[in-house]
């Protein structure tokens, strides 16, 4: 017998007001409908444990068919089912929901991202984004109970008679609406399936009616395949996880064709429960930082990626899964920065982070040294973003020194005023790092971009310490043994001699004795302005005019024999001459412009000349 009710919300936007808000991640729908199969069958089991409901002989599943020309979707589970009561509480009044504490709070809103579905109990009616209209049919496990059909076309009324189902269970069909059209492609709900229920804890099977029947009989004779994993790596003890499964499972969940360098298997009971795995990825660009991807899930269901307030946004660099059962499948981002055990999960996963990375320095120094070109743009911007990372990390933090020795912050080379020096590219500065090698002094290679933000960090938390590009200044241990003939008025004219031949205005020119005989000069440009410049070029010109250029300091080396004989030579010759020792000291300082290197290679040409 068929019977009419009225779905009772005080409002009839209510609806709409789901299309509208759910409209932009409507594909949502599904998770939410197979989750709610997921849970019935947990109830059921939990039921079965406990001796008030009989255990069935089938295996848990949930059934997905996609009928193209009849245009349903039908998600069917064999969880507890519903009486026509609680098909009356759970659905037609909107169960737990106060429907109209709803209405009121989300009817004027614009901003899409307040992920309500869940909030008030209206996981099921996200059918209705993709849906004109919705039938369910449900038996309940109760002895006795009566199969139940309900239908309702999303408007204030609804039908309710008896149903057919014979199993225990509930089927809900879903007829698709001209919005919906996109979900009657095979494709697309195996994608959006592989998205959201990859993990759920129980079977799913997707069948497509009509792809079924294009099958030959052999190939509808296989055994059909779950289209998820219904016991993740993440849910076993580390233990009992080996190698070959961390990096299968790396395979599985990331399109990444270099395998992880290692990972974290976190399994946390208390104080709160927490479970996962977080890999550190093998960097393939050793200049830039390369984006990582942390999946969210609560009770092994998708909820987002990369969500910061509840895996520090450091921690984004690393991919893996996090599934977090006290967390609500719908949760706000307002909800997690106000949670303070949302705050606490945080911490524990970046303590988690911090006592695996001291781990593998202490006990796997050498695998760690290997990793360090990998993992140090991660680290360094820990420390960056969260200084009690960094207190945890100084002493592991490495530099690799220009010999290949790996340093730690204690063991630094400083020099007497305590600068550390380094290089930021080894081509590039390869004449400075010569000098330095050459007079048996050191230095560190901080090469990536990160390195530029890192050193200034370093400096504010280690006061004592000062760190120098190695081309930025000519430091006492430097500075040569001046020629016997040099004094102030030599140094002057040679200035000038260059100033001439060169007619760069702005261009400052000193004139010095350096250890090596060899370079006839070099060109520093002060640290601090450089660094600013660095970060105009990585951020936009926020630290300045985009037009503002450097201040060079060209460095005459006056121990250099080439340096000496420049006045004995004829005026042009030597111009020449001059010209050429600035080109290669600018080229030894940063890369020429297109303009420059022409005029280098003219120069070259006739400085070659000079030799016949």
């Amino acid at each position: 017998m068929k019977r009419e009710g009225q779905i009772r919300v005080d409002s009839q936007n209510l609806f709409p007001i789901i299309k509208k808000w759910l409209y932009s991640d409507k594909d949502i729908f599904l998770r939410e409908i197979v989750a709610n199969g997921c849970d019935a069958i947990k109830k059921l089991d939990s039921l079965c444990l406990i001796g008030e409901a009989e255990k069935s002989e089938a295996s848990p599943r949930i059934d997905i068919i996609l009928d193209k020309d009849a245009k349903t979707l039908t998600v069917s589970d064999n969880g507890l089912g519903m009486t026509e009561e609680e098909v009356e509480k759970y659905i037609t009044q909107i169960a737990f929901s106060g429907a109209q504490e709803f209405i009121e709070q989300y009817k004027d809103k614009t901003d899409a991202d307040a992920g309500i579905i869940g909030h008030f109990g209206l996981g099921f009616y996200s059918a209705y984004m993709v849906s004109d209209t919705v039938e369910i049919d449900t038996l309940s496990y109760r002895e006795n109970a009566s199969p139940v059909h309900w239908e309702s076309d999303g408007a204030e009324t609804y039908e309710i008679s008896d149903g057919a189902r014979t199993d225990v269970g509930t089927t809900v069909v879903m007829h698709l609406s001209e919005d919906g059209m996109e979900f009657c492609d095979s494709y697309k709900l195996l994608s959006v399936l592989k998205k959201y229920c990859r993990f759920m804890p129980y079977e799913i099977y997707f069948t497509c009616v009509q792809d079924e029947a294009a099958k030959t009989p052999e190939q509808q004779a296989e055994e059909p395949k779950p289209v998820n994993i219904t016991n993740p790596l993440w849910l076993k003890a580390p233990k009992d996880c080996t190698t070959e499964e961390y990096e299968d499972f790396y395979r599985e969940v990331f399109p990444d064709i270099n395998l992880p360098l290692f990972w974290i298997h976190l399994n946390v009971d208390y104080p709160f429960n927490l479970k996962g795995i977080l890999y550190f990825p093998k960097q393939t660009d050793k200049l830039q930082v390369m984006p990582g991807e942390i999946k969210l899930f609560s009770n092994q269901v998708y909820i987002a990626d990369n969500i910061k307030e509840v895996v520090p946004e450091f921690l984004m660099l690393l991919k893996g899964i996090i599934d977090c059962p006290d967390l609500p499948l719908n949760v706000s981002r307002s909800f997690l920065q106000n949670d303070g055990e949302v705050a606490k999960i945080s911490r524990h996963i970046t303590k988690k982070v911090a006592d695996k990375l001291i781990s593998v320095f202490k006990d796997e120094r050498a695998e760690y040294e290997s990793y360090w070109d990998d993992i140090s743009p991660f680290i360094k911007f820990g420390c960056i973003k969260d200084e009690k990372f960094y207190e945890r990390m100084k002493d592991i933090i490495l530099y690799k020194s220009i010999g290949g020795e790996f340093l730690t912050l204690s063991t630094l080379p400083k020099s007497a005023d305590n600068k550390v020096y380094y290089v930021s590219d080894m081509s590039l500065q390869a004449q400075y790092v010569k000098i330095f090698q050459d007079n048996g002094l050191d230095a560190v290679i901080l090469e990536h971009n990160i390195d530029t933000h890192f050193v200034t960090f370093l400096e504010y938390k280690e006061t004592d310490i000062k760190f120098v590009r190695i081309d930025s200044e000519i430091g006492e241990a430097l500075q040569g043994t001046p020629p016997e003939e040099e004094d102030d008025d030599s140094k002057k004219a040679l200035e000038e001699l260059f100033r001439e031949a060169l007619g760069m205005e702005g261009l400052e020119i000193k004139v010095q004795a350096l250890k090596g005989t060899d370079t006839p000069a070099i060109i520093n440009i002060n640290e601090y302005q450089r660094r600013i410049n660095d970060m105009n070029r990585l951020y936009g010109n926020m630290f300045g005019p985009e037009d503002s250029k450097l201040q060079e300091t060209l460095i005459v080396n006056s121990a250099s024999e080439i340096v000496k004989k420049l006045r004995d030579m004829e005026a042009e010759d030597r111009n020449l001459l001059c010209r050429h020792i600035y080109d290669l000291a600018a080229i030894g300082q940063r890369r020429l412009s297109a303009e420059e290197m022409k005029g280098f290679i003219t120069r070259s040409v006739k400085v070659m000349e000079l030799i016949g």
